[in-house]
């Protein structure tokens, strides 16, 4: 008998529905909020009211995409946290009458855990480029930088973390004061290709063990700008491809070090990513040239699969129904971090 889950992700600033049968993807509808660029970040409240504006039109053309009628799913996967509040009430509200509705089980999902399993959805029945277990899991976003070891699809265990700024944070606030907009990572990012990554150096932490920090970075990103524009008010239009560029070859050197150090430590060597930032195009190629020196076995996701949607919603609300693992209709999303 087939498995086929709905998964609804409202964590943030997408709204997102996803159709998965039998772990086979067969649809992944995402509705983006452009309202945000204006205030150089996202504005909670807004967040909220489009994603009720939202949610109805994209669970019902991701139902209409996946060739299916309401009443074949199994479950309902949704995204309980951690994120905005507003946003997941939005979701998990929807979630509970939907289920409700159609006399069908609750499926909570962790959007971290949902960020790490994003490697296992197949696209078609043939596909077969999963991680083996155990595997490290390198999950970067705006909000998180952890690196996770992964032992089975519910046992994942948080060994490395950010006490401060995430990367992409990191990436989003240096980007804000050069004026480059938002969100800044993939601005960055382009503009990093056509600059000099050794052009300008930025203090990296000395954090033990395998966390981050990247407040210091940032903090010297900042005072860089400062001493130059004493000098030169157009410092910052005469070198930001260089000072992207820079920027950028910190922050993953940062990430690599850490996340080599505990392959090694582990005895591990196979090494995924995930999370907005593993977009990056110079942490994607960071990764291929670790596999090439260090013999990992590396795991990029599709770029569809970097950012917030359903399907790593729905596919490990997929594997959490083969369990049983159901949630009761009272469940009440959560803001801050659990893993």
């Amino acid at each position: 008998m087939s498995i086929t889950i709905i998964g609804i992700e409202s964590s943030c600033d997408d709204t997102s529905a996803s159709v998965i049968r039998d772990g086979v993807m067969l649809s992944n509808v995402i509705a983006s909020q452009a309202v945000h660029e204006a205030y150089g970040g996202v504005v909670p409240e807004l967040a909220s009211r489009a994603h009720q504006q939202n949610i109805i039109p994209v669970v019902s053309e991701a139902i209409k995409r996946a060739g299916i009628d309401k009443a074949e799913l199994n479950a309902v996967a949704f995204t309980r946290g951690p994120g905005l509040m507003g946003s997941l009430l939005v979701g998990t509200s929807f979630a509970k009458g939907f289920a409700a509705a159609l006399a069908i089980p609750m499926i909570e999902v962790n959007h971290l855990q949902a960020h790490v399993l994003a490697h296992f959805i197949k696209e078609s029945p043939e596909d077969n480029h999963a991680p083996s277990f155990p595997f490290l899991c390198l999950l970067v976003s705006g909000g998180n930088s952890q690196i996770i070891k992964v032992s089975a699809y519910n046992q994942m265990e948080v060994i490395g973390q950010t006490i401060d700024d995430a990367a992409g944070e990191a990436f989003d606030k240096c980007a804000k004061v050069m004026g480059l907009g938002y969100p800044g990572g993939p601005v960055v990012n382009r503009l990093a290709n056509e600059g000099d990554p050794k052009a300008f150096t930025f203090s990296k932490p000395h954090i033990p063990g395998y966390d981050y920090s990247f407040s210091g970075l940032k903090t010297s990103f900042l005072y860089t700008l400062r001493d130059h524009l004493q000098e030169d008010s157009d410092f910052v239009e005469k070198h930001k491809a260089d000072l992207c560029a820079s920027l950028q070859a910190t922050v993953i050197d940062i990430l690599m070090n850490k996340l080599r150090k505990a392959a090694k430590d582990l005895g591990i060597k196979e090494v995924a990513v995930a999370g907005g930032v593993s977009a990056n195009s110079g942490l994607r190629d960071a990764f291929l040239d670790h596999a090439r020196r260090y013999g990992w076995r590396v795991h990029i996701p599709k770029f569809s699969f970097t950012t917030d949607n359903a399907a790593m919603v729905a596919i490990t609300g997929y594997y959490k129904y083969m369990d049983k693992e159901f949630c009761p209709m009272e469940a009440a999303p959560f803001s801050r971090v659990q893993l």
